[in-house]
Parts: C-alpha cells; sequence; structure tokens
C-alpha cells in the first residue's frame, strides 16, 4: 500500500491543501481519492501592535515554509520519496481583513486581520450606501475606514488582497482570489459572479472628493470560481514555499479561498438548502440559498459558494468559551473532593446529564457572552446566568440552559432567514468542539433550527483538506462535472456520518427558551453599563 502511494505521490497524482488559521497554519497532502496521506502544521499567534492585531510578513513565510517542510518530512518518513512535485496546490486562510501594496509590491501598512473592528463606522457607512449589510471584517471596509482616517499609504495603493490571495500571488505570480472569499471583500453579483457594478459606482461617487488615483475595480483580485486554473508555481515560488530546491516549478493551483469557503466543502455544504455549522470558540452558520434574501439585515452576510452561489452567514462571536469556564469549576470541585475525573469524562458526564433536564431548561436563562455580540447588540462580554425564585434550578437544567446558550446568538440570526425569509433547509452539518460529545450538542442544534443534523468523522479534517480538495477537483474534474456532484460522488459517498432529524418536544422547548433569551437581552446590556 505504502509503495503504491509512494508511486503516486512521485507521479504527482496528489494535491496539497495548506489553510492560515487564527492559531495553526496546517498542510494536507491528499491521494486522488482525496484521503489524507501526509500533514503537517506550524503554530502561530497574532501579534497587537499600535492597536492593530496583525502578523508580519516574516511570521507568514517562516510558517508556510515549516508548515511545508514539516508535510514533505512527513512524506519522506512514511513512504521514502522526496517531494519534488505536486497534481495541484491551493491556498485558504481566515476571512477577509486589508492587505495593501504599491506598484513595487511593498505591503504598505501591516497586515490588519479579521479581528480587528476599527473598520465599524466605515462599515454602517457603506452599510447605508449599498443597502447591504458590510461586515467591518470585510476587505472594503477597511479600505474606506483607511480614507476616512485620512491614511497617508492609500494613495499608494496600486493591488488590494487577503493572506492566501497574497501569498498565491507571490507563488504564481497572479492576481486572483476565489469568488468565496471575494465576497468578503466586496459585494459580489450573483448572475455575473464578479464584483457588484452598481455598488463599485456607488463607492466611486462615495470617494470622488478624495480624488484618489485607482479605481476599486482596479486594485482587487480577478475573481475566479472552483474548477477553474488560478495560476501555476514559478520558479521563484518554488523557492519561497521550498527553500530547499526540492520542490519544482510549474504546478497548478486551484484559486485561493476562505476559512468559510473550504469548511462549507469539507462538510460538503455547497448546494442550496444545505449548510453547515461550525461550533468552538465562536460559532457561524453558512446556509446555501436558492435565491438572495429579500433585503439587508445587519445580522447576516452574504456572501457565496466556492462556485458563486448566495449563501446566508450568521457569524457569532461566542460559542464554548463560557462552557468551557464552568467545565473547568467542576472540575475544580472534582479535585477538591479527592476525585480523578479526565477533562473529557468532566464533558461527557455534563453534557449527558443536560439530557436530563426539562425540555426548556426549567425557566433557567444562560448567556454566554465573554466577548460582545454584535448579533443580540450586545457591546462587552458579560457572561451571566439568571432565573427567577420559581426557576426549577437543578444541574440538568444549569447545563441544559449553558449548552442552549452556546447557540442562542446563532438561533437569533438563522430564525430571520428560516422564519422571516423563508429560506428552506433540508439538512445542516455540525463540526467543531460542541459535537464532540455524541448526540448532545448535534440534538440541541437540530432543536435549534428545525432541521436535521449530521456529523462527520472527516469534518475534523477541516479547511486545509477542503482546500486540498478543491485542488484535486481543478485538477481532475470532469467537462461538466460540478463541485456538487464531485463531493457527492468522489468525496463523501460512503462516508461515515450520524444524521440526526430534529426532537419535536426538544424543538418546542428551545423556542421556549429562545423567546426567553430575547425577552432577557435587556438584562445583558445593563450588565454591561452597570458592570465596569
Amino acid at each position: 500500500m505504502e509503495q503504491n502511494i509512494a508511486q503516486r505521490i512521485e507521479e504527482g497524482k496528489t494535491a496539497l491543501g495548506i489553510e492560515f488559521g487564527s492559531t495553526r497554519i496546517k498542510a494536507v497532502l491528499v491521494d486522488e481519492e482525496n484521503t489524507p496521506i501526509a500533514s503537517g502544521s506550524h503554530d502561530w499567534e497574532n501579534r497587537y501592535e499600535n492597536g492593530i492585531w496583525t502578523y508580519t510578513l516574516e511570521d507568514i513565510w517562516e510558517g508556510v515554509q515549516d508548515c511545508y517542510a514539516k508535510m514533505a518530512q512527513d512524506v519522506r518518513l512514511q513512504y521514502g520519496v522526496r517531494l519534488k512535485t505536486i497534481g495541484a496546490i491551493g491556498f485558504s486562510a481566515m476571512m477577509h481583513g486589508y492587505m495593501v501594496f504599491d506598484k513595487a509590491g511593498n505591503l504598505l501598512v501591516p497586515f490588519r486581520t479579521w479581528r480587528n473592528n476599527n473598520a465599524e463606522p466605515a462599515a454602517v457607512k457603506l452599510t447605508e450606501l449599498f443597502r447591504f449589510h458590510i461586515p467591518a471584517r470585510w476587505s472594503v471596509a477597511h479600505l474606506y475606514q483607511a480614507i476616512l482616517n485620512g491614511e497617508e499609504h492609500v494613495k499608494n495603493i496600486d493591488f488590494q488582497t487577503t493572506l492566501e490571495g497574497y501569498v498565491h500571488w507571490k507563488l504564481t505570480g497572479r492576481k486572483a482570489i476565489g469568488i468565496g472569499e471575494a465576497s468578503g471583500m466586496f459585494p459580489i453579483d450573483a448572475k455575473t459572479r464578479r464584483y457588484n457594478a452598481v455598488m463599485l459606482k456607488q463607492f466611486e461617487e462615495l470617494v470622488k472628493p478624495y480624488g484618489l488615483p485607482f479605481h476599486l475595480e482596479d486594485i482587487l483580485p480577478e475573481i475566479l470560481v472552483a474548477g477553474q486554473e488560478a495560476g501555476r508555481l514559478t520558479a521563484e515560488g518554488a523557492k519561497l514555499l521550498d527553500p530547499s530546491g526540492t520542490l519544482q516549478p510549474g504546478i497548478p493551483f486551484c484559486p485561493p479561498e476562505g476559512d468559510a469557503g473550504t469548511g462549507m466543502v469539507a462538510t460538503n455544504a455547497v448546494k442550496p438548502r444545505t449548510g453547515n455549522v461550525s461550533a468552538g470558540t465562536s460559532v457561524f452558520a453558512m446556509i446555501v440559498l436558492e435565491k438572495e434574501l429579500s433585503k439587508a439585515y445587519d445580522e447576516i452576510d452574504l456572501v457565496t459558494t466556492p462556485v458563486g452561489d448566495p449563501v446566508g452567514m450568521v457569524h457569532c462571536n461566542n460559542c464554548t468559551s463560557d462552557l468551557n469556564a464552568w467545565v473547568n469549576m467542576f472540575g475544580e470541585f472534582a479535585k477538591m473532593a479527592g476525585l480523578s475525573v479526565s477533562k473529557s469524562d468532566l464533558f461527557n458526564l455534563l453534557y449527558t446529564h443536560s439530557e436530563k433536564g426539562d425540555k426548556d431548561c426549567g425557566g433557567v436563562l444562560a448567556y454566554n457572552y465573554v466577548s460582545n455580540e454584535h448579533i443580540t447588540r450586545v457591546e462587552k462580554g458579560r457572561p451571566m446566568v439568571v432565573r427567577t425564585s420559581e426557576s426549577n434550578f437543578t444541574l440538568a437544567n444549569f447545563m441544559r440552559a449553558n449548552l442552549f446558550a452556546a447557540l442562542g446568538a446563532l438561533k437569533v440570526g438563522c430564525d430571520i432567514m428560516l422564519k422571516e425569509e423563508g429560506v428552506r433547509l433540508d439538512a445542516i452539518t455540525g463540526h467543531g468542539g460542541l459535537f464532540k460529545t455524541e448526540h448532545v450538542g448535534q440534538s440541541y442544534l437540530a432543536a435549534a433550527i428545525n432541521a436535521p443534523v449530521t456529523v462527520m468523522k472527516t469534518a475534523g479534517e477541516g479547511g486545509a483538506w477542503g482546500i486540498a480538495i478543491l485542488a484535486n477537483f481543478m485538477r481532475t474534474k470532469g467537462t461538466d462535472e460540478t463541485l456538487e456532484s464531485y463531493l457527492d460522488e468522489k468525496v463523501f459517498r460512503g462516508q461515515e456520518g450520524v444524521t440526526l432529524a430534529p426532537d419535536p418536544e426538544d424543538v418546542a422547548g428551545f423556542e421556549k427558551f429562545a423567546e426567553r433569551y430575547v425577552r432577557g437581552l435587556p438584562i445583558v446590556r445593563q450588565a454591561v453599563e452597570s458592570l465596569q
């Protein structure tokens, strides 16, 4: 078997995906069947410098070179071959942010990551102008904020891109971006699969008084969709990725995509009426729409799949952090009582016990806001548990309320799509830490959105695997093969997964909890004012 894989590697019948996450860069090499055969990773942390969350260019290149080297070493140790060529390569990264360059290719200001919320004033003005929700993390919001601030560098901008777009450009020489990530740089026209022409004109009129020496469309990257070739590895790019000189140039690249798009691919959620929920430190839901929403909502970002179909995205800052804090506290108590309980056993015990609680948590209410939550308009983190003297305050209801709260803000946003807009959802895939305890988080998500939820083993492979799949799709797809059919037939056919339909009693209980949750939000907002 290993000899067969070694031969495939030498023949270039592979695809490599590399994703820049917030704390880790990961590389996954897959075979023709999209099975991971080697991997490597590099841990990194963003820096907070001069009021900006950033990574330096040195951080980026040292990280990706180390990550690639570890993956290549994994290949050598497992299969006894040196990695000289690869069938196709793809890059992915955390969403959007701000990277701008002058004509000579020099970075004009430090990379501003998605974590920076300093572009909020610009985002509000653009949302009003476009009548289309522009989040503060989007690239156009960062650009307009820099213009409003009168920042000196703006007049020298020749090219604006995102992190994966930058790496792709340096390795291939091509200024391109996948349509999913492009939709977080500037709004996309779903019909043309291009930047929205009407909004581009509106932006030009808006900034005309500033006398900028460029048009926005001219500094943005070229948009490509999944399946298109996005350039090839240059000789300079090969040395940049692999300074040992072993990797040869000429390898084709797929369009670089954002982590939201690769998450959709890794969970087989790219066709209309499907979606995925990623639930860890933060939580977000991506639902592929049959048509665009009737109007703009502050709670919903409108982005696209890697082929350009419209997606409604609900992104919440808080999910499991407060839950983890409670579990840690119960762990402290167990230790005081002389009990030796592992962290995983603690989670399983407490999560599973929550299923014995009342369907509506017995009147116990929880808010998991360790940080601000824009979906519910809470400006600072104030986690709390609230109850009346009549509430049924048991451990089961306490844990159930905190688990429901982890999905509370998400439900507020999803209900706009599912109830107010009538968006139809046949199935959704859950992945992330909330779903590690079998059945519990999965059944609560099914209750929150009133739709079947599937958890697959491969969802844990993550975005690096997702972009590797997109690279393989570009390399091997048939003439008329769609990404949907490729994923169904060649990636996920026969994959192990567990699907849970929503329990009607759980749905009714979550609805009752959610009504109480929304009515109680003024309590949290008052806590922000009162507890400084």
